[in-house]
């Protein structure tokens, strides 16, 4: 398994969280992720969500220019477009458990 390093903030940070991980495994998507974190604290948790989908999309987005400058023009356009497709007509349904 090729896992990724944990950044340098979250390794200094005490209070640190781990939200999502993602892997392709056996041709599909698989996800790890935790929930309900925000309950109780007056933040609903799709907003939450919706703020660190949208950061992770920046991200990417940076990421792809970091890598080839100039050869991804409107990155984060083109993302939020197929973000939007899949939600709309996904091309592999959900399926899983959730674990506490």
């Amino acid at each position: 398994m090729k896992e990724l390093r944990v950044p340098d903030a979250a390794r200094r940070d005490r209070k640190s969280t781990e939200m999502l991980r993602v892997w392709i495994a056996e041709q599909g998507l698989h996800c790890a992720l935790r929930f309900g974190i925000y309950e109780g604290s007056g933040i609903a948790e799709e907003d939450a969500w919706g703020t660190i989908l949208a950061d992770a999309a920046r991200h990417v987005a940076r990421a792809l220019d970091l890598h080839a400058p100039g050869q991804h023009a409107d990155a984060l356009a083109k993302i939020r477009a197929k973000f939007l497709e899949e939600l709309g007509d996904p091309t592999s349904p959900v399926r899983g458990d959730f674990v506490r």
